[in-house]
């Protein structure tokens, strides 16, 4: 600011004290090789040596600029100023499961309670009539009465088991940490009810509509299918079941995988792509196909397919999945807690048929 007054004050004709006018004294940076790279100590004594950093060249103020600055990333360095930020939202891992608890292709009853529920079935499909013979006698021996059987379906429970947060993470943390909880221990129990409607033994358990399903189709290969063998599956299931709008295909997604690859004898696939937003799903020889990841995966002795009507497997829901959150019983923290009842059955064998591949 002096030598911007002195000047202007030159410029204006007035008398200026000249040795007040500051100067720079001119030194020379300590030696460096020019072969090396400048380092910050060598940079400091450049811009010393010349009255600033305006007055050495771009290498010495990167160098500067660079060993200089109070960083964020070092906390002693200034990085205990910068405040940490957390997104208002978590990002969730996420796996697909299956249709079983949810689907509309299934045949779903609700129950407020527990009791056990029986269905009452028949099949007829193999007693004809038979030819009458005029004046004759109609045979009489029981030997044509229908015969009834029946199907129950139970209530069986399955839980989360408890998840306890501290009531300081429930103050302080930036999410709605039951809302958050609840979501995830909801996708549990869809996780375990997807597994036991597609696996479940029946024996003191869900029954799973892979389980009691008949055999439609052995592969020849232990880990692979043909498309000839897939058209074998279709026509193992009587057509009074194959026309059914709920009729269709199911595997998981590995082996929806290796049968899109799958062509017909002109070079086709067999599998079309369905255009979702148009509510078209997918196919495969123009029967809806549904993934179930719960299904095994190809390999040897595997139900990997099923095929048929699928309104013939029965889901019972025993009210509402419940999730129960405990404030008083873990204080001061709290705990959650997810609940579920249900059951199933394949009431009629002959309507879904498997394809299992080869055993060895």
């Amino acid at each position: 600011d002096r030598m911007e007054k002195a000047e202007k004050a030159l410029r204006a004709g007035k008398e200026v004290d000249i040795e007040k006018r500051p100067t720079f004294e001119q030194r020379s940076a300590p030696a460096v090789d020019a072969g090396l790279v400048m380092d910050y100590r060598a940079a400091f004594a450049e811009m010393i040596a010349q009255g600033g950093d305006g007055y050495v060249d771009a290498e010495v103020r990167n160098v500067l600029r660079e060993h200089r600055a109070q960083t964020a990333g070092t906390n002693s360095a200034g990085g205990y100023t910068v405040p940490t930020e957390l997104a208002a939202f978590i990002e969730k891992a996420m796996i697909a499961t299956g249709p079983m608890y949810d689907s509309a292709l299934f045949t779903v009853i609700n129950s407020t309670d527990g009791r056990t529920f029986n269905i009452p079935t028949v099949d007829d499909t193999a007693v004809a009539a038979v030819a009458h013979t005029e004046g004759g006698a109609v045979t009489d021996d029981a030997g044509s009465d229908v015969t009834f059987g029946q199907k129950s379906l139970g209530a069986y429970a399955f839980d989360t088991e408890w998840v306890r947060w501290s009531a300081e993470l429930n103050a302080d943390s930036i999410l709605n940490m039951e809302s958050l909880l609840g979501e995830l221990l909801g996708e549990r129990l869809g996780r375990i009810a997807n597994s036991k409607l597609t696996t479940g033994s029946g024996s003191s358990d869900v029954e799973g509509i892979v389980t009691n399903s008949a055999a439609g189709k052995t592969a020849a290969a232990t880990a692979a299918v043909t498309a000839d063998e897939i058209i074998d599956l279709i026509h193992s299931v009587d057509p009074a079941y194959r026309n059914s709008p709920r009729t269709a295909i199911m595997m998981n997604d590995s082996t929806l995988a290796a049968v899109r690859k799958l062509k017909d004898g002109n070079g086709n696939y067999l599998w079309q792509m369905g255009n979702y937003q148009a509510a078209i799903p997918q196919n495969i020889l123009g029967y809806n196909v549904v993934v179930n990841q719960a299904m095994d995966s190809l390999a040897a002795a595997k139900k990997v397919m099923l095929f048929g009507d699928m309104s013939k497997f029965y889901v019972r829901k025993v009210g509402a999945p419940s999730l129960y959150v405990a404030r008083e019983r873990f204080a001061p923290d709290y705990g959650i807690l997810g609940y579920l009842r249900f059951d199933g059955v394949l009431t009629n064998t002959a309507a879904i048929k498997h394809l299992i591949t080869a055993a060895s």
